[in-house]
Protein backbone atom coordinates (compact mmCIF):
# COMPACT_ATOMS: atom_id res chain seq x y z
CA UNK A 1 0.00 0.00 0.00
CA UNK A 2 1.34 3.17 -0.93
CA UNK A 3 2.56 5.71 1.97
CA UNK A 4 2.33 9.43 1.83
CA UNK A 5 3.46 12.03 4.81
CA UNK A 6 1.61 14.18 6.78
CA UNK A 7 3.91 17.57 6.50
CA UNK A 8 6.76 18.53 8.87
CA UNK A 9 5.15 15.97 11.65
CA UNK A 10 7.01 13.03 9.07
CA UNK A 11 3.26 10.80 9.95
CA UNK A 12 3.05 8.40 7.24
CA UNK A 13 -0.81 6.99 5.78
CA UNK A 14 -1.72 5.34 3.40
CA UNK A 15 -2.74 7.44 0.24
CA UNK A 16 -6.29 6.79 0.56
CA UNK A 17 -7.96 7.90 4.35
CA UNK A 18 -11.38 7.65 5.34
CA UNK A 19 -13.63 10.24 6.58
CA UNK A 20 -16.14 9.04 9.31
CA UNK A 21 -18.43 11.95 8.95
CA UNK A 22 -21.30 10.09 6.45
CA UNK A 23 -21.26 7.08 8.76
CA UNK A 24 -23.52 9.42 11.85
CA UNK A 25 -24.03 13.01 10.53
CA UNK A 26 -24.98 15.60 7.12
CA UNK A 27 -26.00 12.52 4.94
CA UNK A 28 -28.97 9.94 4.95
CA UNK A 29 -30.10 9.12 8.47
CA UNK A 30 -31.79 5.74 7.39
CA UNK A 31 -28.31 4.76 5.93
CA UNK A 32 -26.28 5.07 9.12
CA UNK A 33 -26.07 1.70 10.73
CA UNK A 34 -23.42 1.54 13.29
CA UNK A 35 -22.47 -1.99 13.16
CA UNK A 36 -22.26 -1.55 9.47
CA UNK A 37 -19.92 1.54 9.85
CA UNK A 38 -17.72 -0.28 12.36
CA UNK A 39 -16.89 -2.91 10.20
CA UNK A 40 -16.53 -0.42 7.38
CA UNK A 41 -13.96 1.39 9.68
CA UNK A 42 -12.51 -2.17 10.63
CA UNK A 43 -11.45 -2.39 6.85
CA UNK A 44 -9.78 0.32 6.37
CA UNK A 45 -7.76 -0.71 9.02
CA UNK A 46 -6.54 -4.00 7.82
CA UNK A 47 -3.53 -2.39 5.43
CA UNK A 48 -3.04 0.26 8.17
CA UNK A 49 -1.94 2.69 9.13
CA UNK A 50 -5.31 4.41 7.77
CA UNK A 51 -6.23 7.73 8.49
CA UNK A 52 -9.53 8.14 10.15
CA UNK A 53 -11.01 11.75 9.89
CA UNK A 54 -13.21 12.80 12.31
CA UNK A 55 -14.48 16.04 14.20
CA UNK A 56 -15.99 16.28 17.75
CA UNK A 57 -19.22 18.12 15.35
CA UNK A 58 -20.39 15.44 13.69
CA UNK A 59 -23.34 14.30 15.29
CA UNK A 60 -22.20 15.96 17.85
CA UNK A 61 -19.70 13.80 19.37
CA UNK A 62 -21.64 10.72 17.81
CA UNK A 63 -18.63 10.07 15.05
CA UNK A 64 -15.62 9.78 17.43
CA UNK A 65 -17.20 7.46 19.29
CA UNK A 66 -18.09 5.51 16.47
CA UNK A 67 -14.28 6.03 16.03
CA UNK A 68 -13.36 5.03 19.27
CA UNK A 69 -15.08 2.14 18.89
CA UNK A 70 -13.32 1.04 16.29
CA UNK A 71 -10.07 1.41 16.77
CA UNK A 72 -10.19 -0.13 20.50
CA UNK A 73 -7.50 -2.69 20.41
CA UNK A 74 -6.10 -1.67 16.49
CA UNK A 75 -4.86 1.90 17.74
CA UNK A 76 -1.40 1.04 15.91
CA UNK A 77 -3.05 0.73 12.75
CA UNK A 78 -5.14 3.59 12.97
CA UNK A 79 -4.07 7.52 12.12
CA UNK A 80 -6.51 9.39 14.25
CA UNK A 81 -7.21 12.57 12.82
CA UNK A 82 -10.39 15.02 14.66
CA UNK A 83 -11.25 18.58 14.40
CA UNK A 84 -12.39 21.30 16.94
CA UNK A 85 -13.86 25.02 16.47
CA UNK A 86 -17.04 24.04 16.07
CA UNK A 87 -20.41 23.95 17.52
CA UNK A 88 -23.25 22.62 16.53
CA UNK A 89 -26.13 25.28 17.37
CA UNK A 90 -30.41 25.15 16.39
CA UNK A 91 -29.79 25.09 13.06
CA UNK A 92 -26.76 26.40 12.70
CA UNK A 93 -22.83 26.10 13.49
CA UNK A 94 -20.72 28.58 16.38
CA UNK A 95 -17.39 28.84 16.11
CA UNK A 96 -15.52 28.33 19.34
CA UNK A 97 -11.73 29.40 19.76
CA UNK A 98 -10.78 30.26 23.09
CA UNK A 99 -8.29 28.85 24.36
CA UNK A 100 -9.47 27.66 27.42
CA UNK A 101 -12.29 25.72 25.19
CA UNK A 102 -9.48 24.43 22.95
CA UNK A 103 -7.94 22.45 25.90
CA UNK A 104 -11.15 21.27 27.26
CA UNK A 105 -12.72 19.98 23.59
CA UNK A 106 -9.32 18.12 23.43
CA UNK A 107 -9.29 16.37 26.23
CA UNK A 108 -13.44 15.05 25.68
CA UNK A 109 -12.29 14.12 22.23
CA UNK A 110 -9.39 11.93 23.71
CA UNK A 111 -12.20 10.33 26.07
CA UNK A 112 -14.65 9.81 23.07
CA UNK A 113 -11.63 8.57 20.72
CA UNK A 114 -10.12 6.28 23.31
CA UNK A 115 -6.80 6.95 22.78
CA UNK A 116 -4.25 9.10 24.59
CA UNK A 117 -2.69 10.99 21.80
CA UNK A 118 -4.80 12.23 18.55
CA UNK A 119 -2.44 12.28 15.58
CA UNK A 120 -3.21 15.46 13.73
CA UNK A 121 -5.85 18.10 15.97
CA UNK A 122 -7.46 20.30 13.18
CA UNK A 123 -8.90 23.78 13.28
CA UNK A 124 -12.34 23.56 11.87
CA UNK A 125 -12.92 27.05 11.45
CA UNK A 126 -11.32 30.04 12.90
CA UNK A 127 -13.51 32.16 15.65
CA UNK A 128 -13.83 35.62 14.34
CA UNK A 129 -13.86 37.36 17.97
CA UNK A 130 -10.72 35.55 19.01
CA UNK A 131 -7.07 36.27 16.97
CA UNK A 132 -6.54 32.61 15.32
CA UNK A 133 -2.57 33.03 16.80
CA UNK A 134 -4.33 32.32 20.08
CA UNK A 135 -6.86 29.58 19.43
CA UNK A 136 -3.29 27.66 17.71
CA UNK A 137 -1.13 28.70 20.20
CA UNK A 138 -3.48 26.52 22.63
CA UNK A 139 -3.62 23.75 20.46
CA UNK A 140 0.41 23.88 19.98
CA UNK A 141 0.32 23.69 23.86
CA UNK A 142 -1.32 20.57 23.40
CA UNK A 143 1.16 19.01 21.01
CA UNK A 144 4.02 20.24 23.78
CA UNK A 145 1.93 18.37 26.41
CA UNK A 146 2.14 15.29 24.53
CA UNK A 147 -1.81 14.91 24.01
CA UNK A 148 -1.67 15.82 20.19
CA UNK A 149 1.10 14.88 17.51
CA UNK A 150 0.90 17.29 14.70
CA UNK A 151 -1.66 20.17 14.16
CA UNK A 152 -4.00 21.07 10.74
CA UNK A 153 -5.99 23.71 9.31
CA UNK A 154 -9.54 23.32 7.24
CA UNK A 155 -9.90 25.27 4.65
CA UNK A 156 -12.05 28.39 4.86
CA UNK A 157 -15.15 27.71 2.45
CA UNK A 158 -15.69 31.17 0.55
CA UNK A 159 -17.74 31.30 -2.78
CA UNK A 160 -19.28 34.54 -1.88
CA UNK A 161 -18.22 38.09 -0.33
CA UNK A 162 -14.61 37.54 -2.61
CA UNK A 163 -13.00 40.58 -4.01
CA UNK A 164 -13.23 40.68 -8.01
CA UNK A 165 -9.75 38.43 -8.96
CA UNK A 166 -9.64 36.84 -5.75
CA UNK A 167 -9.42 32.99 -6.17
CA UNK A 168 -11.24 30.68 -3.86
CA UNK A 169 -8.45 30.08 -1.19
CA UNK A 170 -6.64 33.01 -0.62
CA UNK A 171 -8.23 33.95 2.60
CA UNK A 172 -6.86 30.47 3.79
CA UNK A 173 -3.47 31.00 2.78
CA UNK A 174 -3.32 34.51 4.50
CA UNK A 175 -4.89 32.53 8.15
CA UNK A 176 -1.66 29.90 7.42
CA UNK A 177 0.50 32.28 6.83
CA UNK A 178 -0.45 34.22 10.51
CA UNK A 179 -0.76 30.63 12.36
CA UNK A 180 2.73 29.34 10.64
CA UNK A 181 4.68 32.12 12.69
CA UNK A 182 3.39 30.20 15.92
CA UNK A 183 3.77 26.63 15.19
CA UNK A 184 3.96 24.49 12.09
CA UNK A 185 1.36 23.47 10.03
CA UNK A 186 0.91 19.72 8.66
CA UNK A 187 -1.92 19.52 7.35
CA UNK A 188 -4.17 21.42 5.39
CA UNK A 189 -8.00 20.07 4.04
CA UNK A 190 -9.73 21.22 1.72
CA UNK A 191 -12.51 20.35 -0.86
CA UNK A 192 -10.45 18.98 -4.18
CA UNK A 193 -11.90 16.36 -7.08
CA UNK A 194 -12.21 16.77 -10.33
CA UNK A 195 -15.23 18.62 -10.12
CA UNK A 196 -14.17 21.46 -7.56
CA UNK A 197 -10.22 22.04 -8.65
CA UNK A 198 -10.03 25.20 -6.87
CA UNK A 199 -7.24 24.01 -4.68
CA UNK A 200 -4.70 23.40 -7.29
CA UNK A 201 -4.81 27.43 -7.92
CA UNK A 202 -3.21 28.55 -4.36
CA UNK A 203 -3.33 26.29 -1.63
CA UNK A 204 -1.80 23.22 -3.33
CA UNK A 205 1.24 25.15 -4.65
CA UNK A 206 1.69 26.61 -1.05
CA UNK A 207 1.35 22.79 0.74
CA UNK A 208 3.95 21.86 -1.66
CA UNK A 209 6.69 24.90 -1.20
CA UNK A 210 6.17 24.28 2.28
CA UNK A 211 6.29 20.23 2.51
CA UNK A 212 2.50 20.16 4.31
CA UNK A 213 -0.27 17.84 3.90
CA UNK A 214 -3.23 18.46 1.89
CA UNK A 215 -6.32 16.20 2.92
CA UNK A 216 -8.71 16.18 -0.14
CA UNK A 217 -11.74 16.04 1.07
CA UNK A 218 -14.77 15.07 -1.20
CA UNK A 219 -12.65 13.75 -3.86
CA UNK A 220 -15.63 12.10 -4.88
CA UNK A 221 -18.26 15.42 -5.24
CA UNK A 222 -19.99 13.84 -2.37
CA UNK A 223 -21.08 10.79 -4.35
CA UNK A 224 -21.67 12.29 -7.47
CA UNK A 225 -18.36 11.80 -9.06
CA UNK A 226 -18.68 7.64 -8.52
CA UNK A 227 -21.84 7.97 -11.04
CA UNK A 228 -23.92 5.86 -9.13
CA UNK A 229 -26.50 8.78 -8.36
CA UNK A 230 -29.40 9.02 -10.32
CA UNK A 231 -30.14 13.04 -11.48
CA UNK A 232 -33.80 13.32 -10.11
CA UNK A 233 -33.61 10.47 -7.77
CA UNK A 234 -34.29 13.19 -4.56
CA UNK A 235 -32.73 13.38 -1.05
CA UNK A 236 -33.82 12.62 2.39
CA UNK A 237 -34.43 15.95 3.89
CA UNK A 238 -31.70 15.78 6.47
CA UNK A 239 -29.38 14.92 3.99
CA UNK A 240 -27.07 18.02 3.25
CA UNK A 241 -27.25 17.28 -0.94
CA UNK A 242 -30.87 18.09 -0.36
CA UNK A 243 -30.11 22.08 -0.06
CA UNK A 244 -27.12 21.68 -2.28
CA UNK A 245 -27.19 23.79 -5.87
CA UNK A 246 -24.94 20.67 -7.78
CA UNK A 247 -27.21 18.49 -6.38
CA UNK A 248 -30.97 20.02 -7.88
CA UNK A 249 -32.70 17.16 -10.32
CA UNK A 250 -31.84 19.46 -13.24
CA UNK A 251 -27.92 20.56 -12.10
CA UNK A 252 -26.64 17.03 -11.85
CA UNK A 253 -28.49 16.56 -15.14
CA UNK A 254 -25.89 19.05 -16.52
CA UNK A 255 -23.19 17.68 -14.94
CA UNK A 256 -23.02 14.22 -16.81
CA UNK A 257 -20.68 14.72 -18.86
CA UNK A 258 -18.26 14.96 -16.18
CA UNK A 259 -19.33 11.38 -15.00
CA UNK A 260 -19.18 10.38 -18.68
CA UNK A 261 -15.49 11.43 -18.88
CA UNK A 262 -14.64 9.63 -15.94
CA UNK A 263 -16.52 6.01 -17.18
CA UNK A 264 -14.01 6.77 -20.55
CA UNK A 265 -10.85 6.89 -18.82
CA UNK A 266 -12.19 4.00 -16.74
CA UNK A 267 -12.69 1.58 -19.40
CA UNK A 268 -9.28 2.30 -20.53
CA UNK A 269 -7.54 0.24 -17.47
CA UNK A 270 -9.69 -2.22 -17.47
CA UNK A 271 -13.61 -3.41 -16.72
CA UNK A 272 -13.47 -3.78 -13.15
CA UNK A 273 -11.84 0.19 -12.79
CA UNK A 274 -14.66 2.41 -11.90
CA UNK A 275 -15.36 5.97 -12.48
CA UNK A 276 -14.71 6.19 -8.43
CA UNK A 277 -11.63 5.22 -8.37
CA UNK A 278 -10.14 7.51 -11.43
CA UNK A 279 -11.37 10.24 -9.66
CA UNK A 280 -9.44 8.91 -6.28
CA UNK A 281 -6.38 8.67 -8.50
CA UNK A 282 -6.78 11.65 -10.42
CA UNK A 283 -6.49 13.63 -6.73
CA UNK A 284 -3.53 11.52 -5.96
CA UNK A 285 -1.54 12.76 -9.09
CA UNK A 286 -1.56 15.97 -8.19
CA UNK A 287 1.37 15.38 -6.01
CA UNK A 288 3.17 13.11 -3.49
CA UNK A 289 1.80 15.13 -0.66
CA UNK A 290 -1.58 14.45 -1.20
CA UNK A 291 -3.77 12.14 0.50
CA UNK A 292 -7.59 11.47 -0.54
CA UNK A 293 -10.02 11.30 2.21
CA UNK A 294 -13.60 10.07 0.61
CA UNK A 295 -16.34 9.40 3.30
CA UNK A 296 -18.04 5.63 2.90
CA UNK A 297 -20.07 3.70 5.03
CA UNK A 298 -19.28 0.04 3.72
CA UNK A 299 -17.01 -2.07 3.55
CA UNK A 300 -16.98 -2.75 -0.18
CA UNK A 301 -16.45 1.14 -1.15
CA UNK A 302 -13.40 1.37 1.62
CA UNK A 303 -11.85 -1.25 -0.42
CA UNK A 304 -12.69 0.01 -3.79
CA UNK A 305 -11.47 3.38 -2.84
CA UNK A 306 -8.42 2.29 -1.36
CA UNK A 307 -7.83 0.27 -4.76
CA UNK A 308 -7.69 3.32 -6.42
CA UNK A 309 -4.21 3.96 -4.66
CA UNK A 310 -2.48 1.81 -7.17
CA UNK A 311 -4.13 3.30 -10.36
CA UNK A 312 -1.49 4.55 -12.40
CA UNK A 313 -3.06 7.39 -14.80
CA UNK A 314 -1.84 7.79 -18.29
CA UNK A 315 -0.73 11.42 -19.61
CA UNK A 316 -3.46 11.02 -21.62
CA UNK A 317 -5.98 10.22 -19.24
CA UNK A 318 -4.46 13.57 -17.28
CA UNK A 319 -5.35 15.53 -20.14
CA UNK A 320 -8.90 13.99 -20.71
CA UNK A 321 -10.07 14.80 -16.99
CA UNK A 322 -8.30 18.43 -17.37
CA UNK A 323 -10.17 19.21 -20.42
CA UNK A 324 -13.62 18.28 -18.42
CA UNK A 325 -16.50 21.08 -18.74
CA UNK A 326 -16.50 22.69 -15.70
CA UNK A 327 -19.32 21.74 -12.98
CA UNK A 328 -22.55 23.91 -13.00
CA UNK A 329 -24.09 24.78 -9.93
CA UNK A 330 -26.77 27.07 -9.10
CA UNK A 331 -24.33 29.73 -8.07
CA UNK A 332 -22.87 29.74 -11.18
Amino acid sequence: MERRTIGAAALAVGAVGLGCMPMSWAYSASRQRGEESLRAVRRALDAGPALLDTADMYGPFTNELLVGRAVRGRRPDAFVSTKVGLLVGDQHLVANGRPGYVKRACDASLRRLQTDVIDLYQLHRADPEVPVEETWGAMAELVRAGKVRALGLCAVEARDGRKAGARRHDATVRLLERVQQVFPVSAVQAELSVWSPQALESLLPWCAARGVGLLAAMPLGSGFLTGTLVPGGGFEPDDLRARHPRFTAEMMAANQPIVAGLRRVAARHGEDVTPAQVALAWVLAQGPHVIAVPGAKRERWVAENAAAAALRLTPRDLTELGGLPAAQGSWD
